[in-house]
């Protein structure tokens, strides 16, 4: 019988779960901010490891300063996450700023300017009842539709 999930998988979950425990416990730099380890992909040969991690509370030159710091301690990262994880090879690790969190927000901002909360044009309670609104122009009050 087959494996709900990969190997790749099971590997990259486990070393996302060690590395932020490193991070959090083993690695002492005052230099890092407060790092996310947000996903790990793992190559076939679990070879190399993409970790992409955020950093909050820093400006764009902080990112860039705690993704480069993070390649630079790969190596002693790696040597921590070997004596946790039960593996004969620990995969080389490569840190990458994942700026999807970033594009998160900033979407949030666009749309929340855009549709501001309980405007006129539809409140959250149109939208929850599933049913089409029929306006009617000279009276100005929702009627629903009713469809035979």
């Amino acid at each position: 019988m087959a494996r709900e999930f990969g190997r790749n998988a099971r590997v990259s979950s486990q070393m996302q779960k060690e590395l932020s425990l490193v991070l959090q416990r083993d690695i002492d730099d005052s230099r890092l901010g407060f790092i996310t380890i947000n996903e790990v992909v793992v190559t076939k040969d679990l070879a190399v490891a993409k970790v992409y991690v955020t950093v909050l509370n820093v400006d764009a030159a902080g990112k860039k300063a705690n993704v480069k710091l993070l390649n630079e301690l790969s190596p002693v990262i790696r040597h921590q996450l070997a004596k946790r994880m039960r593996l004969r090879h620990i995969s080389d690790l490569r840190f990458h700023y994942d700026d999807s969190f970033d594009t998160g927000m900033r979407v949030s901002e666009l749309l929340s300017d855009v549709i501001p909360f309980g405007s006129a044009q539809g409140t959250p309670d149109d939208v929850d009842q599933g049913m089409p609104v029929d306006v009617d122009p000279d009276k100005g009050d929702e009627n629903p539709v009713n469809e035979a």
